[in-house]
């Protein structure tokens, strides 16, 4: 059974038993095909839909849709997600942050954060001059700043570890 929850408020179960799919414990008939502009047709209990994917996060399990004008982001929670939780594991939280390196040769121009600093995904980090442009390296996820390992205005190598996450 898969826990689904839309805009982080309504939760449903799904299910598909003996051929039939059950909306929390209700039959419901649908259909879903892809069409070839893009768009995704939904026929849902006889009403029909129209839906594009605008983003999909594997990782996070969630998936954002824009169905009929209207922006859905949707949660999905696997078996095993749901028997982790029951034993008081968050596998998201368990994730160790990844050390953020240098994506390519440059000089570290500013250093944007400090030790102890909260980040989250999207927030700047540091600023990498490359071939004379300068490139914002950015969080891919929430952490703690551990260490700073970059020092301004030096050379740094392609791999190199610029900063310390926890």
């Amino acid at each position: 059974m898969l826990q689904v929850t839309v805009n982080n408020k309504d939760a449903y179960s799904i299910e598909k038993k003996d051929n039939e799919w059950l909306l929390n414990d209700n039959i419901v008939t649908f259909d879903v095909h892809p069409l070839p502009n893009g768009l995704i047709s939904i026929l849902y209990n006889g009403k029909s839909y129209t839906a594009i994917v605008n983003k999909i996060d594997r990782k996070a399990k969630e998936l954002t849709l824009n169905i009929n004008g209207q922006n859905h982001t949707i949660k999905v929670q696997e078996p095993i997600d749901q028997l982790l939780a029951s034993m008081g594991l968050d596998m998201a939280a368990m994730k160790k942050a990844e050390p953020v390196k240098a994506p390519m040769p440059g000089m570290i121009l500013k250093v944007l954060v400090e030790p102890g600093q909260q980040i989250n995904k999207g927030d700047a980090l540091l600023i990498l001059e490359a071939m004379k442009m300068e490139n914002v390296i950015k969080a891919t996820g929430p952490a703690t700043v551990k260490s700073i390992k970059a020092i301004e205005q030096t050379a740094v190598e392609k791999g190199a570890v610029l900063i310390e996450l926890e």
